[in-house]
């Protein structure tokens, strides 16, 4: 793509040192944060329910997992081809009013008649479907919003923003279904997402869409679209190797927390308040990594810091199977992972999000995302499935166990790969698309 559309974009962008000051900003960054809250809060919420509430199996709540996380798979790529001609406000703002309303239907039809799991799987999936469209926007947004130089402070801030949501949104989630019930747990996701429509909403700034030679008389297909995405990608060793072990991490990430959902309610027999505020220590850990994200890649390189930093986030679970029972120090020890965990995971997503941004023009930042959203995350419904499967036939504990190793395939791959050798700046990126 030519810079000339770079430049464009730019002439709407805020001064480097304007980043906090501008409202436009301050106000993707408040309603990310809301909708990252209400997102984090449903995925505890839903599970929750149905394990607590409505005893389902591993099986079952391994479908219901896969059913949310389907969307990935099936959506990605088209969505992002999508995005890459629209104005993300616009899909940011829809995608908002649509979970609102799917889960304030939800919410209502508890109150009167009580959930079931099947009502729990339609809302799983469209809640989903339309995550998929808010991730890709919100990624792509940021380029279209801020100078190169400040991608690592705008992710950076925007990953913070989802540390708070962790912090919050499963203490949140798990207490409401305890103390008072599940439908006023999902009525408070929806609140949230009407948070995030009304903050986004108000954004000022007239987008700048990038634009393509190509496509000036006649855009290209939809297929032909996804095509110059997935060969983008391909052909980039930095992108290529994100997707590989995004896929890999996603694929045993998702079985283990299958898993993990069963382990604390029924092996350490934790209630829903333990087990929100065990899942809640990730979100001050990814505050942590955030903040760790703006500093450390420039001082000590960026593959030093991916490949260092996935070890030990991903390594950690391995220490959950050897806890049991209910003591005393079972809640402080999986505060203690969970912490671990969301510090050095969050480095690697804020510094991995920056060198695909760096690598990608402005013109393929959509599709260059589904593209790694679609190989690295369409992985998840599987490895949820997955996780149900060998809990049901191995048992909860030796199940985690295997797939926690699993995890660790992801830093390998980083560190195979040319990825590792990246150094103190971000790579340039390229002056025109495929």
């Amino acid at each position: 793509m030519p810079s000339s559309s770079s430049a464009a974009s730019d002439s709407v962008r805020p001064a480097p040192s304007s980043l906090w000051r501008d409202s436009d900003f301050r106000r993707i960054w408040v309603g990310q944060t809301a909708s990252q809250l209400g997102e984090h809060t449903t995925l505890v919420v839903l599970p929750l329910f149905a394990v607590l509430t409505l005893n389902a199996d591993a099986g079952q709540l391994g479908a219901l997992r896969a059913v949310g996380q389907a969307p990935i798979l099936l959506l990605s790529l088209f969505v992002g081809a999508w995005v890459d001609r629209c104005r993300t406000r616009t899909v940011m703002v829809l995608t908002d009013a649509g979970r609102a309303l799917a889960l304030g239907a939800l919410a209502v039809a508890g109150l009167l008649s009580g959930l079931g799991l099947s009502a729990l799987y339609a809302v799983a999936f469209v809640v989903g479907a339309l995550s998929v469209f808010f991730d890709m926007a919100y990624q792509a947004s940021l380029v279209r919003l801020v100078n190169r130089n400040q991608l690592v402070q705008g992710n950076s801030a925007l990953e913070g923003s989802r540390s708070a949501a962790q912090i919050g949104g499963p203490a949140l989630g798990g207490t409401l279904v305890s103390v008072l019930s599940a439908p006023i747990a999902v009525a408070s996701s929806a609140l949230l997402f009407t948070l995030s429509f009304l903050s986004i909403r108000g954004m000022g700034r007239r987008e700048a869409l990038p634009e393509n030679p190509q496509d000036s008389q006649r855009p290209p297909r939809i297929w032909r679209r996804i095509h110059e995405g997935l060969r983008f990608v391909a052909r980039d060793t930095s992108l290529r190797t994100v997707c590989l072990a995004s896929a890999a991490f996603n694929l045993s990430f998702a079985a283990v927390m299958t898993v993990y959902l069963l382990f604390l309610p029924r092996d350490l027999h934790l209630s829903g308040t333990a087990v929100g505020l065990a899942l809640a220590a990730t979100g001050p850990g990814a505050l942590l990594g955030s903040l760790l994200a703006a500093r450390l890649p420039s001082r000590f390189g960026y593959g030093a810091v991916l490949v260092s930093a996935a070890a030990l986030g991903d390594a950690v679970f391995l220490c959950v199977p050897a806890l049991h029972g209910s003591s005393a120090l079972t809640v402080p020890a999986l505060i203690g992972v969970n912490f671990v965990f969301g510090t050095f995971s969050q480095l690697v997503n804020v510094t991995v999000m920056a060198v695909r941004q760096a690598v990608t023009p402005d013109g393929m930042q959509g599709r260059v995302a589904a593209t790694i959203n679609f190989v690295g995350m369409g992985l998840t419904p599987l490895g949820s499935l997955l996780g149900g499967v060998l809990a049901e036939s191995w048992g909860t504990r030796t199940s985690l166990l295997v797939t926690a190793a699993g995890m660790v395939l992801s830093p390998t791959l980083m560190a195979l790969s040319p990825l590792a050798r990246l150094g103190r700046t971000l790579p340039a990126t390229p002056e025109t698309s495929p």
